[in-house]
């Protein structure tokens, strides 16, 4: 079928009055109804299921185009309770002004290129699927909520933004790998260690992650693993592996080498059951599967290493200036 794949979904908490602002996409099943793709683990179902609760249809406005921020913004790995459109008024160093749309009591940014109204009635689901994912497969059938249009608005000469998904790279992996750079800071707030990491292609965001730390005592790197599994969207993430400081963690076959030279299975890794992704096929059931962290740093004292840990094999600087050069030639 027909998707909205850069939707900016805006809905509110009707008893705390939180916004937030999530992607999701859209199936188009006719000309005034749509599916609205939001996994248990989102905040916008999470709000839904308030209004389910009360027994209240909820109202949802859908923005497309306008300000890059906002979309970075509905994208990004906020800690729970940080309002998307403030985090994108402060990514462009000003205030988000904000309009009431026509039809529900939801206010959406100005410049948005188009604005789609209406609502989402509780109990009402609808098979949704199948879509080509950013997974490289066809997500399943399932069913999902229901949403209504009630009122289409756009600016003059509006832009419709669409994205493309697929096996990796494509476009969603260039704006994951820059959410990385940019939360990086963050991370590293939390884990004063953490040197580096990235979330390589192969491993379509969740699926693996790569951390290089400054390990200073025994078992660090497993700390620095289950800090990881308790942050957001990080819940989710598949393989863990953990390096010294001298990895790159961008160079995957440098990680590749030290996962493999510098690990025992039984003694270097761990395994947890953990909330999963819903678009992962691979656990037995849906949203609930285990993860798996590595440790592929140098072993200290303390842990379970009875022999003397070899040095690294370097090339000499002298040599390497020397060898640098006759490539350069």
């Amino acid at each position: 079928g027909r998707f909205i794949t850069f939707p900016n979904v805006h809905t509110r908490d009707p008893e705390s009055g939180a916004r937030n602002v999530g992607m999701y996409r859209m199936q188009v099943f006719d000309e005034r109804t749509t599916a609205m793709h939001w996994q248990v683990h989102k905040v916008g179902a999470r709000h839904g299921k308030v209004y389910y609760q009360r027994g209240e249809r909820m109202p949802v406005a859908v923005t497309l185009g306008g300000d890059p921020a906002l979309t970075f913004a509905a994208t990004a790995p906020l800690p729970d309770g940080l309002d998307e459109i403030l985090f994108a008024g402060f990514l462009r160093k000003k205030s988000v002004e904000l309009v009431k749309c026509k039809t529900i009591a939801v206010e959406v940014p100005a410049d948005a290129d188009f604005v789609l109204e209406g609502f989402v009635q509780p109990g009402e689901m609808r098979p949704e699927g199948p879509f080509g994912d950013h997974t490289g497969f066809y997500t399943a059938v399932e069913d999902y909520p229901v949403f209504h249009l009630t009122a289409i608005t756009h600016r003059r000469d509006a832009i419709y933004p669409t994205t493309i998904v697929g096996p990796p790279p494509m476009e969603d992996f260039y704006m994951g790998d820059a959410t990385v750079r940019i939360f990086l800071p963050v991370f590293k707030m939390n884990f004063p260690e953490m040197v580096d990491m990235t979330l390589p292609p192969e491993g379509v965001f969740h699926n693996l992650v790569f951390v290089s730390i400054r390990k200073q005592y025994p078992y660090q790197a497993f700390k620095v693993m289950h800090g990881l599994w308790g942050m957001g969207q990080m819940m989710f993430s598949k393989y863990i592996v953990v390096v010294d400081e001298d990895c790159d963690v961008h160079n995957t076959s440098e990680v590749l080498f030290r996962l493999c030279a510098n690990t025992d299975p039984e003694r270097d890794s761990t395994i947890i059951r953990n909330p999963s992704d819903s678009l992962d096929h691979a656990p037995s059931k849906q949203n609930i599967g285990s993860h798996m962290g590595i440790d592929a740093t140098r072993k200290l004292p303390g842990e379970n290493y009875h022999r003397l840990w070899p040095e690294l094999l370097k090339m000499d600087e002298r040599v390497q200036t020397i060898v640098d050069s006759l490539r350069k030639n």
